[in-house]
């Protein structure tokens, strides 16, 4: 037996939004390693066909479609387009967010309501779509989504995107209730950082961020994607309303571990 075969995703049918780029695109070649067919949808058309194309080229099945997951109408038409290519969607995964930076007190309108159309809207429309979908159909299914440890702890600088991914972990645990009854399993992968192109540190900043964290590094963004495709495998069958933690240990941490406060030790 081979051992993707424990995930039961052999024949399924996954759709990926945000499945372009980083996290998202290697999401998208994990489902097709897995054995799904994959629906790429990514905001920019070339970013899709790269991932889609090499799915394809390697003796899987992908498509590539274009959507803005904060408007419903092009969300809608992109899982329409999914399902019209490779049949109704079995499990979804989302990859969509940014941070806006900036403290509170001097936080725009503008900003505050992008970082909630970007990080949580964007997560809503697919999801009640596709929740919808399978409902429709009358099929079980997984949806997995990535939140991030500034939804648990304060996010200084960056506040809306905390609350956003906040409201995200909230969601995501009233989803899996709501939809639960219809076998529609719902759940977070939570990174504290990861080494995607859009993580810019200087060295230095980088090294001060490592020495927080139990591993001493960013998660790299295959990481997360494997954690995601677990999440909507058949591994994680009894696994709903859950907000996994692949963090490198970060949320884990005593405060006053590595010296702070001048302490460097464990008192005896």
């Amino acid at each position: 037996m081979g051992s993707t075969d424990m995930l039961g995703l052999t024949g399924k049918v996954g759709i990926v939004w945000g499945g372009g780029f980083g996290m998202g695109e290697r999401s998208s070649l994990r489902l097709a390693e897995a054995g799904a067919a994959v629906a790429v949808v990514d905001l920019l058309q070339e970013r899709a066909e790269k991932v889609a194309a090499e799915i394809n080229a390697s003796g899987g099945k992908a498509v590539a479609l274009v959507a803005d997951c904060t408007d419903e109408a092009s969300t809608q038409a992109a899982l329409d387009a999914a399902e019209a290519a490779l049949g109704p969607v079995d499990v979804m995964i989302t990859v969509i967010g940014l941070g806006v930076w900036g403290q509170l007190l001097d936080f725009t309108m503008d900003q505050w309501m992008d970082s909630h159309r970007l990080n949580l809207t964007s997560f809503f429309l697919p999801a009640r779509a596709v929740a919808r979908s399978l409902i429709r159909n009358g099929k079980p299914g997984a949806i997995a989504c990535v939140s991030s440890v500034s939804g648990l702890t304060a996010a200084p600088n960056h506040g809306g995107y905390g609350a956003a991914k906040a409201g995200m972990i909230n969601l995501v645990r009233t989803m899996a209730n709501e939809w639960g009854q219809h076998g529609i399993r719902v759940n977070a992968a939570m990174p504290g950082a990861a080494a995607t192109p859009r993580l810019e540190m200087p060295p230095a900043a980088l090294e001060k961020f490592k020495e927080m964290l139990p591993l001493q590094r960013p998660a790299k963004p295959d990481e997360l994607a494997k954690a995601l495709v677990f999440l909507v495998s058949d591994m994680a069958s009894y696994i709903t309303g859950d907000n996994l933690r692949v963090d490198g240990g970060w949320t884990s941490r005593f405060l006053m571990q590595g010296g702070v406060g001048g302490m460097s030790k464990t008192a005896k």
